[in-house]
């Protein structure tokens, strides 16, 4: 068991947006009735307050020690975008300064777009295992959230971190702060990756990426990405939507899922916003004319998602994209990071190793 090489937090990562408490020091005194709340996480007043339950700490980059981490790992934060608030939380195998560099995962976390950071202890520890296990960088981008920031916001962050990764590829020999990161990443092999809404910021980057949204990305070349559980809905439920069960303390109910939906979509649209519904929403572009990298799709047997998630797999082998899917048993949404099912440590590991020959074959 390795610990996490600690070192100085380069921002700060409390958001002024997700209060937690109302101004008067009461948590939602004098905002009026909550309009939209998921329980434990976040509750939206009539007055547009929003106020996170923080149910996950918040951990520096300088944390502790990191379970089940074979070897050092270090890790720092940096700001990408001082207009918006957007920062990253980056993390590199110490024994790649010797080994030569690896390739880089540009990660998004999950949370329905609304709750949720780089900076949650439950996506510091993965991370962390993902960079040591797999032989990778990691840029863990903690963007904007909904309903304060609603969608495209997050799409734009992701974006904007591409963009960021860009220029830092295009420093050569500077000596500064994060030259300790760059000296260990192969740019020419970058991978998009994220989990459940983080794993829906992935595919909507790779494919503003592949219309040019950038220009030309050289000297990066993004090889794959990868989406663990993507959250993705539509008006019409699938079967597992409507007939799995979830046990108590489930990470996503159908009713959950909708509630983050109607606080991330641009208000007015359903679910089948071409956002939330690549496959058959009203609008959305054909899949075969989206220029899209190679992809893995990580998929929970027992997630309300699993169905869609396989319908997404369909989809895009039909438009000629290629897809690689690994189904997990035992265990559902986000089983990785909250370790909420007594398979989780096993799959985790599985789901390590197939991310892991992924990003090895490319």
């Amino acid at each position: 068991m390795g610990a996490l090489h600690v070192g100085e937090p380069r921002v700060s990562f409390q958001q002024q947006q997700q209060q937690q408490v109302g101004k008067n020091g009461q948590q939602g005194h004098g905002h009026g009735a909550v309009v939209e709340e998921i329980h434990g996480l976040i509750k939206v007043y009539r007055d547009g307050f929003v106020e996170r339950i923080p149910a996950i700490p918040d951990v520096p980059c300088t944390w502790g020690t990191t379970a089940s981490v074979p070897g050092v790992v270090i890790a720092r934060d940096a700001v990408v975008d001082r207009a918006t608030g957007v920062w990253a939380r980056l993390y590199a195998p110490a024994a790649a300064a010797a080994a030569g560099r690896v390739p880089v995962v540009v990660y998004f976390h999950g949370g329905g777009f609304c709750v949720g950071s780089a900076a949650w202890s439950c996506y510091h520890e993965f991370l962390a295992k993902l960079a040591a296990r797999a032989g990778c960088a990691v840029m863990s981008v903690d963007y904007r959230l909904a309903p304060e920031n609603r969608l495209p916001a997050a799409f734009d962050d992701g974006v904007t971190a591409v963009r960021w990764l860009r220029q830092q590829a295009a420093i050569s020999s500077a000596a500064d702060e994060l030259s300790w990161w760059r000296g260990r990443c192969r740019f020419d092999r970058v991978f998009l990756a994220g989990d459940s809404a983080g794993a829906t910021i992935a595919f909507h980057v790779a494919a503003r990426l592949g219309h040019g949204q950038l220009g030309a990305l050289t000297p990066l070349d993004v090889k794959g990405a990868i989406l663990i559980q993507p959250f993705f809905g539509g008006e019409t439920r699938t079967a597992s939507e409507k007939t799995m069960p979830q046990p108590p303390g489930s990470a996503l109910t159908l009713s959950t899922s909708d509630t983050y939906w109607r606080m991330s979509l641009p208000a007015g649209a359903t679910r089948d916003h071409p956002w939330c519904n690549p496959v058959t929403g009203r609008g959305a572009p054909r899949l075969d004319s989206l220029p899209l990298p190679d992809f893995l799709v990580c998929i929970s047997e027992q997630d309300i998602l699993r169905d869609r998630n396989l319908e997404l797999c369909s989809a895009l082998r039909r438009a000629d994209h290629s897809v690689e899917q690994a189904t997990y048993g035992g265990v559902g949404h986000a089983f990785q990071v909250l370790n909420n099912y007594h398979l989780s440590q096993p799959r985790t590991q599985e789901m390590l190793a197939h991310i892991k020959a992924f990003v090895r074959a490319r």
